[in-house]
């Protein structure tokens, strides 16, 4: 198993979100019947809402039993539960109001209405997750763990120049200073983000191109802080064409074969969803 990063170019935003969630939904179906259960970290954004709006208009989601999900976020606006602009709201509107899941496996954020302020409620945050722990470690084991890329290189709420990218503790950060609105964000750390198995990177656009770029060539993490993220088996990034301008040729996949190099069941389907 190889922890290196790869780029999967995808024609257009359309076919990209309908093969994540192809590939997502034979994933989680295989994760739950090798270990019971898969712990799976959302994002929000535009592109990352039109993956979990795919998974849920594809007849395979009905393969998956999603009473055996955990869902976490990897970052949230500090707003109001309900909000239009909470990445919560958007996942729940896309995917989890159309899927049976189990609402004691659903995680989200605290907000901003419920009487805690933005540290204390990085701290229940962080508890929660230990809560879920399995027995000797000290947060979930994330099977699939999605980011967005801002244009800035941002992942989360980990913003360039910011602390956040640089934190050395896994765990959960209140940010007080989001350069992009609402100031008060949550996140999980980089750390954290790092410990999932596998890390999938959505990103569509010519304005995400020279983050990107600048990320596989090795630019600093407080700089560029997507160049910090690096999945303990699978680190991949699945963009458009219009994003792949700066990536270098070597980094970039087929899409329709695998080869000796890659872990089979992390790139194509062993079975079609639904058992074919």
């Amino acid at each position: 198993m190889t922890t290196e990063r790869r780029v999967l170019v995808h024609p257009d935003r359309p076919a990209l979100a309908a093969s994540v969630a192809a590939r997502f939904l034979t994933k989680v179906i295989d994760l739950i019947e090798d270990e019971g259960e898969a712990h799976i970290v959302l994002t929000g954004g535009s592109v990352g809402t039109e993956v979990l709006r795919a998974i849920a208009q594809s007849p395979a989601r009905n393969s998956i039993d999603w009473s055996l999900v955990h869902v976490w976020w990897g970052d949230e606006r500090w707003l109001p539960r309900g909000d239009d602009e909470r990445n919560e709201t958007q996942a729940r509107r896309a995917l989890l109001d159309h899927v049976p899941v189990d609402e004691s496996r659903v995680h989200p954020f605290p907000a901003s209405d419920e009487g805690l302020d933005i540290d204390e409620a990085a701290a229940r945050y962080a508890d929660e997750l230990r809560a879920h722990a399995a027995e000797g470690a000290d947060f979930p084991r994330f099977a699939i763990t999605f980011l967005g890329v801002g244009p800035d290189g941002h992942v989360a709420s980990l913003f360039p120049e910011r602390e956040g990218p640089t934190v050395t503790v896994p765990g959960v950060i209140a940010v007080h200073d989001s350069p992009k609105p609402p100031a008060g964000r949550l996140s999980l750390t980089m750390p954290l983000i790092n410990s999932s198995e596998r890390i999938w990177l959505v990103l569509t656009g010519a304005d995400k191109a020279p983050a990107l770029g600048l990320a596989l060539a090795g630019a600093s993490v407080q700089e560029v802080p997507v160049a910090g993220v690096l999945g303990t088996k699978r680190t991949v990034f699945f963009i458009d064409a219009a994003a792949s301008t700066d990536v270098p040729e070597s980094l970039i996949m087929p899409t329709s074969y695998w080869t000796g190099a890659m872990d089979q069941s992390d790139w194509l389907p062993t079975r079609a969803p639904g058992g074919r």
